[in-house]
């Protein structure tokens, strides 16, 4: 699934205290630290929001891919005990918990995750423990979220203020972050060079707009740009990912630069496409680029607001106070030490892999995943292909005369005439999912069988991971299959565009045949998942 030394305070500060503090002061870079927290507690917010919403339908008890079970074929496979092993390979505390109710586990963990992050969220107060909870449990629910394991650093160890004056954010921890931004860029640009050579033709954005995961009705438009235009755009994201991650090396003005076209960047696509809040969260450690110079416009100055609050810090320093420290201020002066040297350790399997011709990326080489590998769109599709599922109530599927009615999905594209949405940050887990199947086969994702199960026998659970039921109010269908289309843009301004379609369709054959409850008991028994029952 997840996914930088500064310079002091320079500009001039007011303060109720003394008029003027100058340039010569220093100040650590408290304001750079709510400049990340912000994002990293936004993002929490939605991604439990998402797993609220979406994890029984997809893991839970009766979901498509039950964890339950997931989890005791990983406990079988390491002879039944709850090893270093087993943690190791599915790093989650459901192992310390009843499984008796596995949907409530679900709840209770997305439902506290959402609860604290919207406390941080609302208070603006944050420390160590807090970011530690959150980080833990959507660890438990989804892997490779380093950003929200750098985010735990930046607090104080257990005081909850706005504006701590006494834990500033360590040098180590804003460098983690630009680290993990040169990772993530770097990392996404040498796989397109090593990858598709429609990166090194300047191609693919030809082709890019059209079939990416959940288009969006910009990128309908954006589709229709000449040919040097689409070749400019690959050039200028070629010189994103594998130049402009070397200006954090380069002295202040240029690492500044650096966060300025990283989050230019992120912006672009997170205007162009639906890729959940993956966008959103690179622009977080894009933010420690900067400075509190370069910070300070965003807070506002009225008395009492944060940047009073640090202009207060900076005169009692100025008036050469000392600000006391306290034994929480030890403990975290070796945290992020020990914090510096394991991500040193942990980064040598991964720059290794970025020195490699046979580059991994999305992967971890650590059991926490908390330093990982990166990248995005080795390979770009030429042509997009959607899975389409539609169910009947005739008795004989092979009927010439059966009517054939098609389910939508909340966001992926089905109906020719429905415009396609916006959804960023939000993320339909089921719709990212079906864009992977469609290019693949029913025997690679056999949790699409599952799903048609449960569109048979009218699940409302699954169902409320749909858009539409065409059977809602009667009888469920008696035969479920899939079809296999060929989708294209229909041209603005052309013929179908007049009709109001958005899409233009073909036919390519079956994805998977007509299949009945009956004839789907086998297969449930074979996976040991629960046979639907008819409503």
């Amino acid at each position: 699934m997840l996914m930088n030394a500064l310079k002091p305070l320079s500009s001039r500060v007011h303060s109720p205290a003394a008029p003027l503090v100058t340039e010569a002061l220093p100040s650590p870079p408290s304001l750079l630290a709510r400049g990340c927290w912000l994002p990293v507690w936004t993002l929490f917010f939605v991604a439990f929001l998402v797993a609220y919403h979406q994890n029984k339908q997809l893991i839970g008890e009766k979901g498509l891919l039950p964890c339950k079970l997931y989890l005791q074929n990983v406990k079988r496979y390491f002879k039944g005990k709850i090893s270093l092993d087993a943690l190791s390979y599915a790093p989650t505390i459901i192992w310390f918990l009843d499984w008796s109710d596995m949907d409530s586990i679900l709840d209770y963990l997305s439902g506290f995750g959402l609860a604290t992050s919207a406390f941080v969220l609302v208070t603006g107060c944050a420390n160590m423990i807090l970011m530690a909870v959150l980080w833990i449990l959507y660890l438990s629910l989804v892997n490779l979220l380093e950003t929200g394991f750098l985010g735990i650093f930046l607090c104080p160890l257990w005081t909850l203020s706005r504006l701590p004056s006494h834990t500033p954010p360590s040098t180590i921890v804003i460098w983690g972050f630009r680290w993990l931004i040169f990772r993530i860029m770097l990392g996404a640009g040498l796989i397109k060079i090593r990858g598709d050579r429609c990166w090194r033709e300047l191609t693919c954005m030809d082709y890019h707009y059209e079939t990416q995961p959940v288009p969006n009705p910009i990128a309908y438009f954006m589709h229709r740009s000449p040919w040097w235009f689409h070749q400019f755009e690959t050039l200028f994201n070629h010189f994103i990912e594998l130049v402009v991650p070397f200006f954090i090396f380069l002295g202040r003005r240029m690492c500044i630069v650096h966060g300025v076209l990283q989050i230019l960047f992120q912006v672009l696509l997170i205007v162009s496409g639906n890729l959940s809040f993956l966008n959103w969260l690179t622009i977080v450690p894009s933010i420690a680029c900067f400075d509190d110079t370069s910070l300070a416009f965003l807070f506002s100055s009225r008395q009492g607001g944060v940047k009073d609050q640090l202009a207060q810090v900076q005169v009692k320093r100025a008036a050469g106070e000392q600000l006391p420290l306290r034994y929480g201020c030890y403990v975290r002066k070796v945290v992020n030490i020990s914090f510096g040297l394991l991500i040193a350790y942990l980064s040598v399997p991964v720059i290794l892999n970025l020195l490699n011709s046979r580059q991994v990326m999305n992967t971890s080489f650590n059991p926490l995943r908390i330093v990982n590998t990166y990248g995005a769109f080795g390979s770009i599709t030429k042509e997009r292909t959607e899975v389409i599922i539609q169910g009947t109530s005739s008795m004989d599927p092979n009927d010439p005369a059966a009517v054939w009615e098609e389910y939508d999905f909340k966001c992926k594209p089905g109906d020719l005439k429905r415009r396609p949405c916006f959804i960023s940050p939000y993320h339909y887990r089921l719709d990212w999912l079906m864009w992977f199947a469609a290019f693949q086969t029913y025997e690679q994702n056999e949790w699409i069988i599952h799903l048609a199960g449960k569109l048979l026998a009218q699940d409302e659970v699954a169902l409320s991971l749909m858009a539409t039921n065409p059977f809602a109010g009667r009888a469920p269908p008696r035969w479920i299959r899939a079809e296999h289309f060929k989708y294209k843009f229909s041209r603005p301004g052309g013929k179908h565009a007049g009709d109001g379609k958005w899409w233009i369709r073909k036919r390519i054959g079956p994805y998977f045949p007509p299949v009945n409850l009956q004839g789907l008991q086998k297969f449930y028994e074979d996976r040991s998942w629960p046979h639907p029952a008819q409503a």
